[in-house]
């Protein structure tokens, strides 16, 4: 719904803004943007060795796990109903454990990717405002709202050198 109603807003917009030929138009990837500075690099390098012990915990009991279900299979023929079943409680345990380990990973890492998000969002609000009033753009407007743009429209690489410059 929403992004029906954005594209109706830019329908209105493009097609009232058409009569003026002058009207100078940008279109922003604003996460790939964001993502992709300079930034974004030295965070994700930081996130990857904060969350590198628990990374490798949830890769450990995935292994343990895999190991598991293979002996399962291979030895099924010559397990006792009793160790087969021991077996696979135990992998059960495993798979639980792997959700609940890769669950918190991943949550922990959701909140600092939000967390760096907000932090940027007055970098980028800037960053909008001074290509604004640098280059005479009358508006800008977010990928995502646009069905269609040409390459002359995108400003996302401005946008991600204008952020670098900033420090």
């Amino acid at each position: 719904m929403k992004l029906l109603r954005n594209l109706l807003l830019a329908s209105c917009v493009m097609a009232s803004f058409s009569a003026f030929a002058d009207t100078k138009i940008g279109v922003v990837d604003i996460r790939a943007a964001l993502f992709s500075s300079d930034a974004a690099k030295a965070f994700s390098e930081s996130m990857a060795g904060e969350f590198k012990t628990q990374e490798m915990e949830v890769r450990a009991v995935q292994e343990s796990g895999q190991k598991l279900q293979e002996r399962i299979k291979k030895d099924a023929a010559i397990m006792s109903d009793t160790e087969r079943t021991k077996l696979a409680l135990e992998l059960e345990e495993k798979a639980k454990e792997f959700k609940y380990l890769k669950g918190k990973l991943d949550s922990a890492v959701s909140t600092k990717k939000q967390a760096f998000i907000q932090e940027s969002k007055p970098k980028v609000d800037q960053v909008l405002k001074d290509l604004v009033d640098s280059e005479k753009f009358d508006l800008i407007m977010p990928r995502e709202a646009v069905v269609y743009s040409g390459q002359s429209l995108d400003i996302t690489a401005k946008v991600i050198e204008k952020l670098n410059a900033l420090k």
